[in-house]
């Protein structure tokens, strides 16, 4: 480890203008080698914004640059690709995957290096004939996938996969780089349950006792405490703090955050509501989704509840919401408010008033190149026909209702744009995540899954996302499930939890229950 040594990173006086925000301000940092710094701050805090400038990506040339300097090993840099910063040894794990969907993880693992090997053609006609090494591309994966302590199979088609298992397919092609000096993870664990984390913590200390220089943006804060030796604070684009670590504690780097003091509630007003009739009812119900399968679930639910699904990764509760909506195949029966709902065809599901927000917001959940408007009422627009004029068989777009409605969202959620028409992949990830609830508010559901509402969504805007699901569930009778990771943000939103084990339901306790109940059911084997 060569952590006392002069500084690998130094970047000074950085000054950015995107969209016409000005999105960062004087920061400095600097970074030793094998030093992990951690890197907070509220969603649309600048924090990816500055990595994206030391990653060199392409979207701060596009909007004009950067001001300040950036020195690596004393020397000034500044990459216009991030081809140039790979090549000087940095490494880069965004938020949003950059994998190649129809790829196996292997060959993403290894894309653009991968080992060639000779044969009797380009033995003739020279190397451009050689032939790609699958055995040493295996090998080679493998040994990278080994690195993290987590097992994902390398021989999977990324589209098949997880959520969990593309961050780790992201995570390990970054490993398997030998020249690498320092790694950006920009909310590596967001994805990940809390099992899995620990796996890669472990492998980031590694790292860092390897001499590989680490920075770590996450809105886990115990996570930052557990494995960083700096903390970094910003706040509307300054650095408002920086510490170390050990002299620093959760409720003072969240007061720096969000310059106030954030009660975190342990009340619940959970509901019994006994009179309440079933409005869902799913019998059987199996779904093939990779890592997430379930195999036998029987469930009620019922009208006007928030109903908990919690459990441990890869026991199938993202593959009940999956499941029902037709995105992933599924069998078995579910019946809406009487009703049989057919599987395998989302848009019966969306005509019947049902919705949903994925917990992969930007493969299933954004349309990222189009207005937040375009993207919190088109699909009202397509399915309901809200949102529209009419004069008999014409039809038109009501801008001006499209325009108000978003407003409203942008207001109620707190979405940190610059306008109601700026593009969705201009949003901070956890301000995306707040515009696929804008979007399945709009359609006005009478039923709601919500799929990891609170991923990358930092500690002061969790409890408002929370509340507005509550709200909405109040306010207009609809009937929410909200599947998490998250337990303790369950039992302060919901009135029952139950929780998924092996693919199936291992039991449904009150929200009041204790956190020990939850966890037994969790570790329990449903046959």
């Amino acid at each position: 480890m060569e952590k006392n040594k002069g500084p690998l990173l130094e970047m000074r006086n950085i000054k950015k203008d995107f969209f016409g925000n000005q999105v960062l301000t004087d920061i400095n940092l600097s970074l030793r080698p094998g030093e992990v710094l951690g890197l907070v701050g509220e969603n649309g805090a600048g924090k990816s914004t500055l990595m994206k400038i030391l990653f060199g990506m392409d979207v701060i040339r596009e909007t004009g640059g950067y001001e300040g300097e950036i020195r690596l090993d004393g020397q000034a840099v500044n990459f216009s690709t991030p081809f140039e910063a790979l090549a000087a040894g940095i490494g880069m794990v965004h938020q949003e995957f950059s994998l190649i969907p129809g790829f196996t993880a292997a060959e993403n693992i290894i894309l653009n290096r991968e080992p060639t090997k000779r044969n009797i053609v380009s033995e003739i006609f020279g190397p451009r004939m050689d032939t790609l090494d699958y055995k040493a591309i295996a090998q080679s994966a493998d040994k990278a996938i080994d690195k993290m302590g987590v097992k994902i199979s390398a021989d999977m088609v990324i589209s098949d996969m997880p959520v969990g298992h593309k961050q780790f397919t992201e995570i390990a092609r970054e490993l398997s780089k030998e020249h690498l000096r320092l790694l950006i993870l920009d909310e590596p664990t967001a994805v990940l349950t809390e099992k899995e984390a620990e796996a890669l913590l472990a492998s980031i200390r590694s790292m860092s006792q390897q001499g590989i220089a680490v920075i770590f943006i996450t809105h886990r804060l115990q996570e930052i405490l557990s494995v960083c030796d700096t903390v970094v604070v910003m706040r509307d684009g300054y650095v408002v703090k920086e510490s170390p670590a050990k002299e620093i504690d959760i409720p003072e780097i969240t007061r720096w955050m969000v310059g106030r003091k954030v009660e975190t509630s342990t009340v619940n007003e959970a509901r019994e509501l006994p009179d309440a009739k079933p409005i869902m009812s799913i019998r059987k119900l199996w779904v093939d989704m990779p890592g997430e399968t379930v195999r036998n679930i029987d469930l009620d639910i019922k009208e006007g509840e928030i109903l908990g699904i919690g459990g441990l990764a890869g026991q199938g509760k993202l593959g009940i919401p999956n499941g029902i909506m037709g995105l992933y195949e599924a069998g078995g029966t579910v019946e809406f408010e009487g009703k049989p709902i057919p599987l395998n065809n989302p848009r019966k599901c969306l005509d019947a008033s049902l919705a949903f927000v994925s917990e992969d917001r930007r493969g299933v959940g954004l349309l990222l190149d189009e207005s937040l408007e375009w993207n919190v009422a088109f699909s009202a627009m397509q399915i309901h026909d809200k949102f529209l004029k009419k004069i008999g068989p014409i039809s038109w777009r009501d801008e001006r209702a499209i325009r108000e409605v978003t407003k409203r969202y942008i207001d109620e959620l707190q979405i940190k744009c610059t306008g109601s028409r700026q593009k969705a992949k201009e949003l901070s990830g956890g301000n995306q995540q707040k515009v696929c609830l804008a979007k399945a508010f709009a359609l006005q559901p009478k039923f709601l899954f919500v799929s990891e509402p609170t991923r990358g969504i930092d500690v002061g805007a969790k409890a408002l996302v929370l509340e507005a699901l509550k709200r909405f569930n109040r306010e207009h009778g609809v009937t929410v499930v909200i599947i998490s990771s998250e337990l303790e943000e369950l039992r302060q939103s919901c009135d029952r939890i139950a929780i998924v084990s092996g693919g199936r339901i291992a039991g449904i306790l009150p929200a009041t229950e204790s956190s020990e109940a939850f966890g037994t059911l969790m570790v329990s084997q449903v046959v």
